[in-house]
């Protein structure tokens, strides 16, 4: 199936308001999404797919055909506090960054893979771990890869949320959070980390902002090895600095380079119906992506795929597409002016 026949499937179900039929077909879209390395498109679907699930199941967990499980959280106050909590089928082959970050990610899971052996050895074992750098260039990702490689379930919580709530609460909340995810064996995803900083800068309660800081560092003390926290942030400069200190590892993740927009274009064009123009024409829409996410460079391909596909005023499944070099360079232009008029 083509992802124009599980969009119409979705369609459908929901107007007739068959809600397994529904997930069913989400979830064999996401799966499909994962597979030809949709990875942005695959993670926000799942998030959904969580949600309605959370919503409708009356049971513990719901499987899901890909071998992804959502388990509903346990019913002590903190189902409102986490965004999604789910199995990943990642790998380190879907990131594409720059060398030194894999090399990092891979330093870090080996550590978990070889935990018998440094806890033998009386080793400390790094379970702390700060993501860094612009939005759209793959924290996320490395989050979901790091969970499927050592096979743990992910619990996503947007710290944002959290504080913003209730400050006076927010102190209790985490420790709840912190509390589940240590039973549950799980990864903890702090999302928006920065959040703590920023509320020095809404006249908040200072004193309050220093006790919840506080909270973080005493629960980092005392979370036990076997359970990974990673916290992403896009203003690590807002961050305590003694909260950065907790961290065993931190790394930095950067907008792409030549070689790594390449890479993210030989990999969304992979399956080989698509292709590009001029090895010229190709060059220069790349070195004018420069400075765009991955996130963002991928967005302006997929639609340009789609719009020289539509060019092509057929129905029928084509052998061969050429992508029209004018259609996405004018959405890379786009792009970057989205971008400039948001700094």
């Amino acid at each position: 199936m083509t992802q124009f026949d599980f969009i119409k499937d979705i369609a459908r179900f929901g107007l007739e308001n068959d809600q397994e039929k529904l997930k069913f077909s989400l979830q064999e879209m996401i799966d499909h999404a994962r597979k030809t390395k949709k990875t942005n498109l695959a993670i926000q679907l799942q998030s959904i797919l969580k949600e309605a699930i959370r919503v409708h199941s009356t049971g513990s967990a719901s499987k899901v055909s890909s071998g992804i499980r959502f388990d509903k959280p346990s019913q002590n106050k903190v189902d409102d506090l986490i965004l999604e909590q789910v199995t990943s089928d990642y790998r380190i082959s879907d990131l594409i960054c720059k060398p030194r970050i894999k090399e990092s990610l891979n330093h870090f899971i080996l550590e978990h893979r070889k935990k018998s052996l440094l806890e033998a050895l009386d080793l400390p074992i790094a379970h702390k771990i700060l993501f860094h750098g612009p939005s759209g260039c793959g924290k996320t990702l490395a989050s979901y890869i790091i969970a499927g490689e050592l096979e743990k379930m992910l619990m996503v919580v947007n710290l944002g949320a959290i504080v913003s709530s209730k400050l006076g609460e927010t102190s209790k909340n985490l420790a709840k959070v912190f509390k589940m995810a240590a039973a549950g064996d799980c990864i903890l995803f702090l999302d928006e980390f920065d959040s703590l900083g920023k509320v020095r800068d809404y006249s908040q309660d200072h004193g309050e902002m220093k006790r919840v800081v506080n909270t973080i560092l005493q629960l980092f003390d005392y979370l036990p090895q076997s359970t990974i926290v990673i916290a992403a942030t896009n203003q690590v400069g807002m961050l305590d600095d003694a909260l950065i200190r907790r961290f065993d590892t931190q790394i930095g993740f950067e907008l792409p380079g030549e070689d790594e927009i390449m890479a993210l274009i030989d990999l969304t064009l992979k399956k080989g119906v698509f292709s590009v123009g001029s090895k010229r024409e190709l060059k220069k829409i790349i070195q004018h992506a420069k400075g765009l996410s991955f996130y963002s460079i991928q967005k302006t391909l997929i639609t340009a795929m789609k719009r020289s596909l539509y060019q092509l005023n057929t129905d029928l499944i084509p052998a061969q597409v050429t992508i029209d070099m004018n259609i996405w360079g004018s959405l890379v232009d786009d792009e970057k002016d989205s971008q400039n008029h948001k700094v």
